[in-house]
């Protein structure tokens, strides 16, 4: 059995993953059927993205923006749940080592709420 390897890494969010995957399979339809994974993935992707690839990297980049996300792998966590209440938000931020005060908490929503 041979391995790949991973050659690069990067934080993408479910809509961007998404249309990857939409491009993929779309190509790959024209030489053979979709490999069960490969159909279970997409229908996986098409349920839970939120929204379109282009504003969720927008968004992203708005949430990196602030001091208290600062992290893209948290703000694509934030940027796929798009958190409605502050609960949530703290949810995401648990395994942290600080603590977001509500006027954080609630710019993170605010930024959030112009993507819905």
């Amino acid at each position: 059995m041979a391995f790949k390897e991973v050659k690069e890494f990067e934080y993408i969010t479910i809509a961007e993953a998404k249309e990857i995957m939409e491009k993929i399979a779309e190509e790959r339809k024209q030489q053979a059927e979709l490999l069960f994974e490969t159909r279970r993935a997409l229908k996986h992707l098409r349920t839970f993205s939120k929204l379109p690839a282009e504003d969720a990297k927008k968004l992203v980049e708005e949430l990196m923006a602030l001091p208290h996300v600062g992290r893209k792998d948290i703000a694509v966590k934030l940027a796929d749940i798009m958190p409605k209440v502050p609960d949530e938000v703290r949810t995401i931020f648990a395994k942290e080592r600080f603590t977001l005060t509500p006027e954080q908490i609630q710019e993170i929503l605010d930024i959030i709420a112009k993507y819905r």
